[in-house]
């Protein structure tokens, strides 16, 4: 039976933290046997917001680095730099001649982004759903993993499509949503916000220990704990969310402990930290191995560039020829 094909990206705008992982990184793992994957780093659009290039190439090279690490395999999956397929940014282009702008500027994200960078409101931030669309369905891809803050932005895509396929006829499949229930949203240090690199609330996964350790003592617990005899509230903290995780084998004892107050909330969290050293360990070993064989790396890049191109240029074929310019 033919595999359902599958398209995401990752944003190359900074380290990629445990959010990106229990979020999205991790489920990608997970999904490689089951469908047709196609994995983008997509650094055009990293560009609304950061604009040093060395840095840029920088961050591409380590998402890519950081994805075979947790286990991303080229022989069953794609592995892709956006900007190594010309292709997505001809179909943007092509995809906002039937793109309203009042959609565009509905976007909860676009303006959520106004606030986060008030000085750098550039066009890219108003039309990046455009831009992701054409990476969806440049490949025709029928599911996305998304978490359900991104679900707006997926439907954005689909009214696109439709409206695509409305004008120069049935063309591009609708995605549909791949939701990881379980970690649709993880919460940074802070406990409030969702982790963020723009917020600043984030652990990255290949941490060093001590500034994992570091990271995590300064987690926000059970806010309603204010002293150590005071029982805790674990189905409420931040910190048992992650113990869910990384702690799996221990989770009853710990929520016992926490409820009667026999596990404080400092223990709490060097034991996570210690669960979270033991989890990464590994990847941050294969990590090293990779950072120290560059060509590998840059030849997985290229040969998954070129299978991306050609599944690219039978969709803008058949594109420009329904749109009149080829």
């Amino acid at each position: 039976m033919k595999k359902k094909r599958v398209f995401s990206g990752i944003q190359p705008s900074g380290r990629p933290h445990v959010g990106n992982y229990l979020g999205a990184m991790r489920q990608h793992v997970q999904m490689q046997d089951e469908y047709d994957c196609i994995f983008g780093i997509v650094n055009y659009h990293a560009l609304t917001s950061v604009h040093d290039g060395d840095l840029l190439r920088d961050y591409a090279m380590g998402v890519v680095v950081d994805y075979l690490a947790i286990g991303l395999d080229p022989k069953r999956c794609l592995i892709i730099k956006q900007s190594d397929v010309p292709q997505h940014t001809e179909l943007a282009w092509l995809l906002s001649t039937v793109t309203p702008v009042a959609w565009l500027e509905r976007c909860p994200t676009y303006k959520e982004k106004k606030l986060q960078q008030a000085a750098d409101v550039n066009f890219g931030l108003l039309s990046y759903p455009v831009l992701m669309a054409a990476d969806i369905v440049i490949y025709k891809a029928e599911l996305v993993p998304v978490g359900k803050d991104q679900l707006p932005h997926l439907e954005l895509t689909r009214e696109i499509v439709r409206a695509f396929n409305n004008t120069y006829g049935e063309t591009f499949p609708e995605p549909q949503s791949l939701i990881n229930e379980e970690s649709a949203v993880v919460l940074g240090t802070d406990g409030v916000k969702k982790m963020s690199k723009s917020v600043g609330n984030t652990i990255e996964i290949f941490e060093e220990p001590e500034q994992l350790r570091e990271k995590v003592m300064g987690m926000v617990t059970d806010t309603s704990r204010v002293y150590r005899s005071d029982p805790g509230h674990p189905d409420i903290c931040n910190v048992f969310s992650f113990h869910k995780f990384f702690t799996p084998d221990r989770i009853e004892k710990i929520r016992e402990g926490c409820a009667s107050a026999n596990l404080g909330c400092v223990e709490c969290k060097e034991i996570l930290a210690a669960s979270m050293e033991a989890y990464f360990a590994p990847m941050r070993k294969k990590r090293a191995e990779l950072v120290g064989d560059m060509d590998y790396v840059r030849d997985v890049l290229e040969r998954s560039a070129r299978k991306a191109r050609e599944r690219a240029g039978e969709t803008m074929r058949e594109v420009r020829r329904k749109m009149g310019i080829d």
